[in-house]
């Protein structure tokens, strides 16, 4: 009995050793557009306490009509025209 609950801790102890980890998670990087005027969290999220952060934000809203997602309504030709600029 001792020698099959050896082989079973033995078969056991192998096993979990398979799940282990076999290269460190690397945390995701911030953007690399950061500037001195506007400054940004940790996490790398402008902050926007920031009157340079909030005025970049005012900037790139749509120029037309949105939905109650707050995504762009691609009905109304201002943000159709607001799209072919960006790209």
């Amino acid at each position: 009995m001792k020698k099959i609950l050896v082989v079973l801790l033995a078969v056991f102890s192998l096993s979990m050793a398979s799940f282990a980890q076999t290269k460190p998670v690397e945390k995701a990087k911030a953007p690399a557009a950061k500037t001195a005027a506007a400054p940004f969290k940790k996490d790398g999220t402008p902050d926007m306490r920031f009157k340079a952060n909030k005025e970049a934000a005012k900037a790139a809203t749509p120029a037309g009509p949105l939905k109650k997602d707050g995504t762009p309504d691609m009905r109304h030709k201002a943000n159709k025209e607001a799209a072919k600029k960006k790209g």
